[in-house]
């Protein structure tokens, strides 16, 4: 009987990462590649609805919106944010390097908390002043930050302060019915 064998991910250089195309894309953490949860109903869903919310605010906010953008959120850590919202100001990023305006992150049913934590922690680290967390299946949404940690949202509008920026959680939620 032949021995059982792990694979054992190989290691890559931030500059191997970024050259590469994954479908989908994969986050680049401390050397190794790391899939990310994604494509069902639920989430793709909500994605795209928020994604439309901030593009057809774009104008009045002055924001662009962009979905699955990679992020270089530490020395050896790339993240890839469902949806970012960044100023309309300065010219695009090809791998975004400034801390965006706002980091969400929507859950899927194979996510594991911890695991889930420790991406939105960081985005907290990198600088990102409002990240938000959003359960489309119980139709809740978390924020997180620096000194709070993740906190259950209630309310119907998720806001960025000292902005006209804000998300109306009833109408996003409404894209499941």
């Amino acid at each position: 009987m032949a021995a059982a064998t792990q694979s054992v991910p190989a290691l890559l250089t931030l500059d191997e990462y970024l050259r590469t195309s994954y479908h989908p894309d994969c986050d680049f953490v401390d050397d190794h590649i790391e899939e990310r949860n994604l494509g069902e109903f639920e989430h793709s869903t909500i994605q795209i609805a928020i994604g439309a919310w901030f593009f057809n605010h774009r104008a009045e906010w002055h924001i662009r919106v962009a979905s699955e953008y990679r992020t270089h959120v530490a020395e050896s850590r790339v993240r890839i944010p469902d949806i970012s919202v960044f100023s309309s100001t300065g010219a695009p990023e090809k791998v975004r390097a400034t801390p965006p305006l706002l980091a969400v992150e929507i859950l899927s049913p194979e996510d594991r908390m911890s695991r889930v934590l420790i991406r939105l922690k960081d985005f907290i680290a990198m600088g990102v002043e409002n990240v938000w967390l959003i359960d489309p299946i119980d139709r809740v949404a978390y924020t997180i930050t620096s000194a709070g940690g993740l906190r259950p949202f209630d309310g119907p509008r998720l806001t960025i302060p000292n902005s006209p920026i804000y998300l109306d959680l009833p109408e996003i939620f409404s894209a499941l019915d």
